[in-house]
């Protein structure tokens, strides 16, 4: 624990001890006793007396529920942790750090509290990103072996952490033995019809004498194959019933190993351009997983406008990553940079209705940045950019559904332009040579960060770091967030506030947020909350405040600073 985490508590605590002192007292004297979750009362400027709101999360219980509704951090093994010295990151090098991502230990507060890992692809590739297979019932050698991975699996369930991993099914590598033992069969049949039953492969994927776009030549003879993404990534064909078959032994597989389930890459490209069949493949792929494990999660990548991916929820599957709040151009950023924060407040109270309409048992999976994309750090420049990088996470964080966090975005880190820059090694430390230290994609650029590495934000209360910590500590101690339905209440809400009320198997939350970069006053009489005014028994559950001044609650009224967030219970 740092000083200044120690200073903090010790002031958290002489201010409850004070408010229970001032609360025995005025019980005596005969008057109504404070708010149990408030500090003393000072004098204002004016005279009326306030109630300063000091840092009550650390005194909160976690109330953590096991089921699919977590917090996810997103790891590129590749750059995460390298435990042999040999610059690549690896499956023992992930398990070494897991205490940092979550301990197991709900008593202690050093881990980020994560309780879900999705793992970018694990198997044997020739590519240092592993999006092209060569073998699905493996580990790719760099990371380790099937050994390391049942292991980090052990570990993981010790720690309550469910594992998901990176399923890729619209294409193979084209050094998958199932592509290159279709290309010999069909480069040896002369002029005759190839047959599936002679070699099942060349109906796993699509081959033609007829090129057309996004088609390449069989290397040796006259026939095409279909590769959308890269001549060496062939795409399969998901009509094939021998491949899905297949397809159902590859899951069964890892599922009995102990994955909790399988983040699904590019659905909507099964069948390009035509959802309708990729719904239909979704479908059947959902059915097969939850046979096979019921509380399996599935969660899809299907990178369109809102609309057009909430169809995909017809399939019945868990999640689809909610692109519409992510990125530079996403809700969140935009509102970072300046749009009215009921852009954020319509758009999540509106999910409901959007995703629902398909499947009344969404889950939504709301991220922010992940490996396709420029890190959030970049998005904000000039004055308030910390700020702007701490409370963008904490909004994600507040969204229901499952959170997905990318590895590093904790620290600030900087990436973008191409996609090597973006899976850079996870920062530990300055020293290059420092023990776990990854070499990251041999193609990257060389950039500095912009903020410093865990070794220092650890040892400062106001990093990034330490705001991620406590987001997710409250997204943890509150079901109601991930889980609740949201109301927007545009009455008590303005172009910089804005006012959500969440409600879970029959509890309120309310979430109280300023969006820019002054102080504001948010008059919330009237406002209920569990069949009370917020004036009357409301409990403070938490204050994240960017620039580490208290909040202020007197008579129903909450005096915001920028960049902040008021949790009410």
């Amino acid at each position: 624990m740092v000083r200044s985490d120690i200073k903090r508590r010790c002031m958290a605590a002489l201010l409850i001890l004070t408010m229970t002192v001032m609360t025995a007292c005025e019980g005596a004297a005969g008057k109504d006793a404070p708010n149990a979750q408030n500090a003393p009362t000072a004098e204002a400027q004016d005279g009326a007396a306030v109630q300063e709101i000091p840092d009550v999360t650390d005194t909160i219980p976690l109330n953590i529920i096991d089921d699919n509704y977590r917090t996810y951090y997103e790891v590129f093994v590749y750059s995460f942790c390298d435990s042999d010295g040999d610059g690549t990151g690896d499956l023992k090098g992930l398990t070494g750090k897991l205490d940092y991502i979550n301990d197991g230990d709900d008593t202690t507060d050093t881990d980020l509290g994560c309780n879900g890992i999705w793992l970018m692809p694990v198997h044997p590739s020739p590519t240092y990103h592993k999006y092209d297979v060569t073998d699905y019932y493996a580990i790719d050698p760099s990371y380790g072996t099937l050994d390391d991975f049942k292991a980090f699996l052990a570990a993981c369930d010790e720690r309550g952490i469910k594992v998901i991993m990176d399923l890729v099914l619209n294409h193979t590598s084209s050094k998958h033995p199932w592509f290159t033992e279709a290309c010999e069969y069909l480069c040896e049949l002369g002029t005759a019809e190839p047959d599936a039953a002679e070699c099942p492969y060349v109906d796993y994927y699509h081959f033609t004498k007829e090129p057309g776009s996004g088609y390449y030549q069989v290397e040796g003879c006259n026939w095409y194959y279909e590769a959308q993404f890269w001549s060496e990534m062939p795409d399969l064909n998901p009509g094939c019933e021998a491949l899905r078959e297949e397809i159902a032994n590859i899951t069964k597989y890892w599922l009995d190993m102990g994955v909790g389930g399988f983040r699904l890459d590019a659905v909507k490209e099964y069948y390009s351009d035509n959802a309708p069949m990729n719904i239909e493949f979704l479908t059947w792929l959902t059915d097969t997983v939850k046979s096979q494990k019921e509380d399996a999660y599935l969660v899809g990548e299907a990178w369109l406008n809102i609309d057009a991916y909430a169809e995909y929820y017809a399939s019945g599957i868990d999640s689809l990553f909610d692109f519409n709040f992510a990125g530079a151009e996403g809700v969140i950023a935009k509102v970072m940079n300046g749009s009215p924060a009921k852009r954020y407040g319509t758009a999540v109270a509106a999910l409901d209705q959007t995703f629902g309409q398909y499947n009344e048992n969404y889950i939504d999976a709301p991220f922010y940045t992940n490996h396709d994309m420029a890190r959030s750090v970049g998005y904000y420049v000039g004055e308030n950019a910390k700020e702007r990088v701490k409370m963008a996470g904490a909004m994600n964080l507040m969204m229901s559904g499952s959170a997905f966090v990318y590895y590093g975005e904790e620290l600030g880190m900087r990436g973008s332009g191409k996609d090597e820059n973006k899976r850079a090694p996870m920062y530990w430390s300055k020293n290059a040579d420092a023990q776990g230290m990854c070499d990251g994609p041999a193609d990257m650029d060389d950039f500095e960060m912009k903020y410093d590495s865990l070794e220092e934000q650890e040892q400062d209360a106001s990093s990034i770091y330490h705001y991620y910590k406590k987001a997710i500590r409250v997204r943890n101690q509150n079901p109601e967030i991930a889980r609740g339905s949201v109301e927007y209440l545009a009455d008590v809400s303005s172009d910089s506030v804005c006012v959500l009320r969440k409600s879970y198997n029959g509890s309120e939350l309310l979430l109280v947020f300023d969006t820019g970069p002054e102080a504001q006053s948010v008059d919330l009489n009237g406002v209920t909350l569990n069949g009370h005014s917020v004036d009357d028994t409301t409990q403070v559950r938490a204050s994240l405040d960017t620039k580490e001044q208290p909040a202020v609650l007197e008579n129903g009224i909450a005096s915001m600073q920028p960049y902040s967030i008021l949790v009410l219970k």
